[in-house]
Parts: C-alpha cells; sequence; structure tokens
C-alpha cells in the first residue's frame, strides 16, 4: 500500500507555517490543499480540542465571508493530530500568495464574542468549544507569522528522504 503523501514530509523537520500539502487535477482546474501547522508537530503540545473546534468555527466563517475569498473556498478543518488545519482552495497559488487571508483570518478570532454554529442546532459538538484558549493560540500564530514572513521554512515542507531500492521501490523504516 502506497504512503499518502501527508505522512511523506518529515514531522522532526516542520515548523509551524503554511504549505502546499497536495494538488489535485479535478474536471474544471486544479484544488490545492494546503496545510496550514499551528504548532510544532511532536514538540510543542497539540491544540486543546475545545479550542481547535472553536478555530475551526471562526475561521470557516471568516473564509466563507471574506469577499475575495468565499468562492475560492472548498474545505477548512482541523488535522487529527491536532498541530494545524488543512485548507482546500480551488486553483493553485503559492503558501505566500495566500499569507495574508490565513493571517487575517488568525486576526479575525479576536473580534468574536461568540462561536458561530455553536448552537445543538447546528454543531454535533456544541458544548465543546473554548473561545478563550482559542483566541490565545491565533494570537499566538498571528504573531509567530509575522515574525517569520521572510523565513523561507515557512512556507517549503521539509520531505523526509527515504532509501530507494534497486527497483525504485522506498523504504521505511518503522
Amino acid at each position: 500500500m502506497d504512503l499518502i503523501p501527508s505522512f511523506s514530509v518529515d514531522h522532526r523537520a516542520i515548523v509551524p507555517g503554511i504549505f502546499i500539502s497536495r494538488q489535485d487535477q479535478v474536471d474544471n482546474g486544479i484544488i490545492t490543499t494546503y496545510d496550514i501547522r499551528v504548532t510544532k508537530p511532536n514538540k510543542e503540545p497539540a491544540i486543546d480540542v475545545a479550542a481547535m473546534h472553536s478555530l475551526e468555527h471562526v475561521i470557516a466563517t471568516f473564509l466563507r465571508n471574506d469577499p475575495e475569498w468565499k468562492n475560492e473556498i472548498i474545505y477548512w478543518g482541523p488535522m487529527g493530530c491536532l498541530t494545524g488545519f488543512y485548507l482546500i482552495l480551488k486553483g493553485s497559488r503559492s503558501p505566500k500568495e495566500i499569507y495574508e487571508l490565513i493571517l487575517n483570518a488568525f486576526k479575525s478570532v479576536k473580534d468574536n464574542d461568540i462561536v458561530p454554529g455553536a448552537l445543538p442546532e447546528n454543531c454535533g459538538n456544541y458544548l465543546m468549544h473554548n473561545l478563550e484558549m482559542a483566541k490565545w493560540y491565533a494570537a499566538r500564530f498571528e504573531e509567530y507569522l509575522v515574525s517569520n514572513a521572510d523565513n523561507p521554512k515557512i512556507f517549503e515542507y521539509p520531505k523526509s528522504d527515504r532509501l530507494v531500492t534497486d527497483k525504485g521501490q522506498e523504504f521505511y523504516d518503522s
């Protein structure tokens, strides 16, 4: 069985940032999946589950209401490892081209007094939210993005080097 592309990223070397995870050709163009990594995997604690849920609601609402981008947004949701989010957009843009969008999305969290859609009729786990903690994570990531805007590491995925056999198969150690 082939290893999926997101598992070929060297999680020992990745830093928080904005990365292209994959690009897929669809009937009417390209869709791009971005890895929006908020914490350093296996070094920093994962994002609190309730805060992650609140960030998902607030930022999804921001993205889907942004006049410039709303028609390009396909998906915004958390990674299973709770270290960041996936953003899927129509088209093909570099991580630097969506930097302002991501920065503004995380900046927008501080302006919320409620979590959009956090009602029993709108959310499958409406009691599991923590807006104050979400604001803390958002402010922390915003500050990080601003202070590292000129650092190419926040835009370039570190790939794992794999041993390749004579027959072209990649070797993955356990």
